[in-house]
């Protein structure tokens, strides 16, 4: 018979995974933890069917390949720089602390001091996965709140990365018994050769593989270009490691960069994220064959040190940064709730450490992984609650924005200004009412969470306010007692809610203008005073019906007809042309 170890692997894998993943994404939680649990059950630790944890793991390389590939793919500086002054210190300060935690924990364990330094740089990394999706489940990711996260998120994973070139010299050393001196001398030559690396892959593989990408795209076949995706990946993550002594990670987030700033950088994204998301299934379920059930019973000090580092330590530090920095108590929350768990970067650096990393290194990580991803949700649905509970302390609130009003007060507006509206957010949809509105004469006065979008507004002479819009002394500090509108362009209702509350108590004849997504809200923003909603489910019906009509030719009369029947199905004005 012929040897079907891989078939059997693969059938055992992802049968149990999809299963699994399911149960867990019924119940609100990640995937993810449905992927860990079914390589548990496929591992030789549980009774059943065994996998082949050696066929496995190397099925997970692809795994780690196109992971990291997806995350260089997806990396825009941009994004970084929109909220650098708290992302970076915050990042920064909150992955030392944790480090310095875990390298104690370790210690007091018996391990080496690298080993537990290794340890507390894994713990310290959070899930871009499981962010993401509590993000997205909670409305918040469009939120400067949720841009906060995303951008302190960043800065982990780009310290990862930095710790992924090194980690494979270190354990090499390690292993040969060096020195100091040895060491030194193993690191100053992978630094040169990883600048080589990447040199070669940004410098000259920014014009040879996107003319590579694009040449291939001309042949209109799909299956090539998909391949060509594929191929570069994975020989530019192997060649990393055979050329220049990198980690194959390396290479694979810097041909995803590369790919990432070409023309046809959405079609590569597109083709890769299923390959990405099949192996990386693999990939978490290799991770939980190794993990053995009995360990929670045999080091549970341990195991509960390490996951109050990642609940409790690093939350509190994150709060006490986002807080110290002048931000508000939701964007200190979010951050501090988002980022309380581990996931696959946690798993990248111990496979990448083994040299330095006992096998009770990967075990913690897995059960770690298990329960902080379970209760992540829970957690981040929290919130909103917690956060009206500290509003009822007025003493306790007022301590802890203390900063951010500080910063507000710093630069007041021109008490000489009353103007005609105040616009909540300024994401694209608030720029471009507060165009139009200027356009028309009506002085605007701009509030928005994010620092540096107020300094650069209050820069080029556009009134803004930095603070959160829920404040009443946000609100009268940018004038809304004397203004004829308001306008509130936040996605999340959520986040709405108090601003249209505080804004009606100030000002009882405010006209009140509204975005929202779903017309189920539409009971809710009537009860709170709203003047008018925009309803963006309507407003996409109504769009995409005069878009397919249009093209089918038919007479304006019946377009218009169709278009105020959509309205008064969805009982929404219907706003004309002209």
């Amino acid at each position: 018979m012929h040897n079907v170890d891989l078939i059997l692997t693969l059938t055992l894998g992802f049968s149990a995974a999809l299963v699994l993943g399911y149960v867990t994404q019924r119940l609100g939680l990640s995937p993810i933890l449905g992927y860990l649990l079914a390589g548990i059950a496929a591992g030789p630790y549980t009774p059943g069917p065994v996998a082949d944890a050696r066929l496995a793991a190397q099925l997970a390389e692809v795994g780690v390949i196109l992971l990291m590939f997806g995350v260089g793919l997806h990396f825009h500086l941009k994004d970084l720089l929109a909220v650098k002054a708290i992302a970076i210190p915050g990042a920064l300060g909150q992955s030392l602390v944790a480090t310095v935690l875990g390298a104690f924990i370790a210690w007091s364990s018996g391990w080496t001091l690298g080993s537990g330094v290794v340890l507390g740089i894994a713990i310290a990394v959070a899930s871009t996965v499981v962010l993401m999706r509590v993000l997205v489940d909670n409305r918040s990711l469009d939120t400067p709140h949720g841009h906060v996260a995303v951008g302190w998120l960043i800065v982990e994973d780009i310290l990862t990365v930095l710790v992924l070139v090194l980690l494979p010299v270190v354990a090499g050393s390690a292993a040969k018994g060096g020195g100091a001196a040895a060491v030194a001398g193993s690191l100053g030559l992978a630094l040169l050769k990883i600048g080589a690396l990447v040199f070669l892959v940004l410098v000259v593989g920014s014009r040879v593989i996107p003319w590579i990408l694009t040449q291939v795209a001309r042949t209109r076949s799909r299956e090539l270009f998909t391949l060509a995706v594929l191929a570069l990946a994975l020989v530019v993550a192997t060649g990393s490691a055979v050329v220049f002594g990198a980690s194959m990670a390396l290479g694979a987030f810097l041909a995803g960069m590369v790919v990432g700033q070409s023309k046809v950088s959405e079609q590569a994204a597109a083709d890769a994220l299923p390959m990405r998301d099949a192996f990386a299934v693999l990939f978490f379920v290799s991770v939980g064959m190794l993990f053995d059930p009995r360990f929670l019973l045999q080091q549970p000090l341990l195991v509960l040190a390490v996951l109050g580092v990642i609940l409790v330590a690093k939350p509190l530090v994150a709060l006490a940064i986002v807080l110290g920095l002048g931000y508000s108590v939701r964007t200190a929350l979010t951050v501090a709730l988002g980022l309380a768990q581990i996931g696959e970067f946690s798993f990248i650096l111990a496979d990448q450490a083994k040299g330095i990393l006992p096998p009770a290194g990967g075990s913690v990580l897995v059960a770690c992984a298990l329960l902080s991803i379970s209760v992540n949700p829970l957690l981040f649905r929290m919130i909103g609650p917690l956060e009206a509970r500290l509003r009822r302390r007025k003493k306790l609130w007022a301590l802890l924005n203390r900063r951010a009003e500080a910063r507000v007060k710093a630069a007041p507006l021109d008490p000489a200004l009353h103007p005609r509206a105040v616009v909540v957010g300024y994401g694209p949809v608030g720029q471009v009412t507060r165009r139009i509105l200027e356009s028309f004469g009506i002085r605007s006065v701009v509030v928005d969470l994010n620092v540096d979008t107020v300094n650069r507004l209050r820069a080029e002479g556009v009134p803004a306010v930095y603070g959160d819009a829920a404040k009443s002394d946000i609100l009268q500090a940018a004038g809304v007692e004397k203004a004829k509108y308001l306008v509130v362009t936040l996605p999340d209702l959520v986040a709405r809610l108090p601003v249209l509350i505080s804004a009606r108590e100030l000002n009882p004849d405010l006209l009140i203008f509204s975005r929202a997504r779903y017309l189920a809200e539409r009971g809710t923003l009537e009860e709170f005073g709203v003047t008018a909603v925009c309803y963006e489910e309507a407003e996409s019906a109504s769009g995409l019906a005069e878009f397919l009509l249009r093209a089918e030719g038919a007479p304006e009369d019946r377009i218009e007809k169709e278009l105020d029947g959509i309205a008064a199905e969805l009982a929404v004005p219907r706003r004309r042309p002209g």
